[in-house]
């Protein structure tokens, strides 16, 4: 038997990944999508024209990046479940909006009226009865200090040079993002509770409470 059908996993799941810079969602991401034998939804971050504009001047285009993050999302989303899900999903198209758009615009990089737009497109796009949400969000949380250790283990440069200040904002930004999201169910995983690299048989305890999780919310209204 494999662990999909042994844990009660419905081959059509759609699972997305959530959580902030460094909790480990790409590792996740993969390591479910192998022992499920499920696909796997990567961001495609490095495709973005606007990325490198962004960046050098955030005013100016924290707009255009944040509509084209919604479109690719939304195609994404749509190929996913035209495919007849079995997917891994990493990153959800929730944060763009609840996290990243908020934050542009409290930081005065995005106007008012940007950002006003920006949410009625979300709105429209997503929050309808027509838009496919994930069967499941798991949400990957731990302490800051946890977090920032992890940042520090991995060594990129670009994050090593990003002040500590940042990394609590999006910390606290995203705790305050998740428990207020009530779209899609919800499966909180505390970091330390498992290690995919270290211990690999850690991830059939986590099949097993995903199983029970999807099985206890079947019918939650989307």
């Amino acid at each position: 038997m494999n662990l999909r059908d042994k844990y009660n996993i419905p081959k059509d799941a759609v699972i997305t990944i959530a959580g902030t810079v460094g909790v480990g969602k790409s590792t996740m991401t993969t390591k479910l999508a192998e022992k499920l034998n499920f696909r796997t939804s990567f961001e495609k971050v490095d495709t973005n024209p606007y990325l490198d504009s962004f960046y050098n001047d955030f005013k100016r285009w924290s707009f255009h990046l944040q509509i084209y993050f919604l479109a690719e999302r939304f195609k994404e989303q749509k190929r996913i479940f035209e495919y007849g899900g079995g997917f891994i999903q990493d990153r959800s198209i929730y944060e763009d909006t609840g996290i990243f758009a908020k934050m542009h615009y409290e930081k005065g990089n995005m106007s008012e009226v940007d950002y006003e737009t920006y949410k009625n497109l979300f709105d429209a796009m997503v929050m309808t009865p027509y838009f496919p949400h994930p069967d499941l969000l798991i949400y990957l949380e731990g302490s800051l200090d946890d977090i920032l250790s992890r940042i520090h283990e991995r060594g990129r440069p670009m994050e090593q040079k990003t002040p500590v200040a940042y990394w609590e904002e999006m910390h606290e930004r995203y705790e305050n993002w998740i428990n207020n999201f009530n779209t899609c169910p919800v499966m909180r995983l505390n970091i330390n509770e498992y290690d995919l690299i270290a211990q690999e048989d850690s991830i059939e305890p986590l099949l097993e409470r995903i199983g029970d999780f999807l099985k206890h919310t079947s019918n939650f209204k989307k």
